[in-house]
């Protein structure tokens, strides 16, 4: 009983309230878990869950509710279980992601609330997609400053503090029209012309000095454009080869706002979160540098409408070309050279054109289309 009124009274004075709020509040958890109020409560464990392993990385994910985060959410919780991995954004959850696992309210833009986020809840690993794509970014360009910037700042800062694994992704949009475009390696020019691209260098070239100054453990890889059908497009340039099955399951029609021609490097979804998996568990001794590209296929629009037509043959593709996303195309790589995350920590993509377009087209339930088509 005294060990219970002291850890209630040194509670108290932590978090400046008066002891008798403090062992109300432990009377409260403890009913709830049906348990004397003396039993041995962790008072720092977060509102998820009592208990939690060792031996786990403890992972914050914030912009959870975009492209990439909800995906990454329920890998990592297969690997290290579902308490251990956080999900965050400014946004409110939809129903099947909220009980799907731990989301909390986190806005990047605030260092404190992120402080304390990282601090209540004893994360290890900090994952960050907050960020504004690049055609969005081209429309606000302040909002992707500072969303993109200054958000990158807090996180670099708070991870540093800390001791955290970071991770943050870059993008084929890092690179400009001055960049190698076919293949492009990992070291060489880059100079993007877009504030998204701009930003990407911005974060690839400060965590990377925050890991030879202060030895931080900054991990980033450029991402290709990413390909999933259980998201919608975010407004980034590589979003018609998302949009295209959605239309062309839905109506049988698409109007592709990038030109027939138009070679940019894609990936499967799967193919990206296991990238991000292999890479955040890869030994630092084995990276022999902190960004790398990844890789897996290179596609045109009239490619992959034809690789749509082996399924869907009556599929009708029209071209509406959209000057903005097609500069930004047009200054972007045709393929990226992955050899080094290749040779390094062992990356290998599992999905080409074909495979894609096939789980893509299950995925988005083209059964009734195709059956009609035959």
């Amino acid at each position: 009983m005294r060990s219970c009124v002291r850890a209630v009274s040194g509670t108290a004075q932590r978090l400046h309230m008066s002891p008798v709020c403090v062992s109300q509040s432990f009377a409260v958890v403890a009913r709830s878990l049906s348990f004397s109020p003396c039993c041995r409560v962790t008072y720092d464990a977060s509102f998820q869950s009592v208990s939690y392993g060792s031996d786990h990385p403890r992972v914050l994910i914030t912009g959870g509710l975009g492209q990439l985060g909800v995906g990454l959410a329920k890998l990592l919780r297969k690997v290290f279980g579902k308490y251990n991995v956080i999900l965050s954004d400014i946004r409110k959850p939809p129903n099947h992601v909220y009980q799907s696992g731990p989301f909390i309210y986190s806005d990047i833009l605030d260092y404190k609330n992120l402080r304390e986020i990282v601090v209540n809840n004893r994360i290890t690993w900090l994952i960050h997609y907050s960020a504004l794509l690049s055609a969005v970014g081209e429309a606000n360009v302040s909002l992707a400053r500072d969303v993109n910037i200054t958000g990158l700042h807090n996180v670099l800062d708070i991870a540093g503090e800390h001791g955290l694994r970071l991770f943050v992704p870059s993008s084929i949009g890092a690179f400009g029209p001055s960049s190698p475009r076919n293949p492009t390696p990992d070291l060489c020019i880059q100079r993007p012309r877009t504030i998204y691209g701009v930003s990407k260098v911005h974060a690839e070239l400060m965590g990377e000095y925050y890991h030879h100054r202060l030895g931080l453990d900054f991990r980033c890889l450029r991402y290709p454009g990413i390909i999933s059908a259980d998201s919608q497009p975010g407004g980034g340039t590589t979003d018609y080869a998302v949009q295209i099955f959605h239309d062309a399951v839905k109506t049988g029609k698409f109007v592709c706002n990038l030109r027939p021609d138009t070679r940019l490097p894609m990936m499967f979804i799967d193919d990206c979160l296991r990238a991000t998996l292999e890479v955040l568990e890869a030994p630092a001794e084995v990276l022999g540098m902190r960004t790398y590209n990844i890789s897996a296929m290179s596609f045109t629009p009239e490619e992959l409408v034809r690789e749509i037509r082996r399924h869907l043959p009556d599929l009708q593709v029209t071209y509406k070309i959209d000057p903005v996303r097609q500069a930004i195309a047009d200054s972007w790589p045709e393929m990226f050279d992955d050899t080094s995350a290749r040779s390094d920590w062992g990356w290998k993509h599992g999905y080409g054109l074909p495979e894609l377009v096939q789980a893509m087209l299950n995925f988005t339930g083209s059964d009734s289309r195709m059956s009609q088509a035959n």
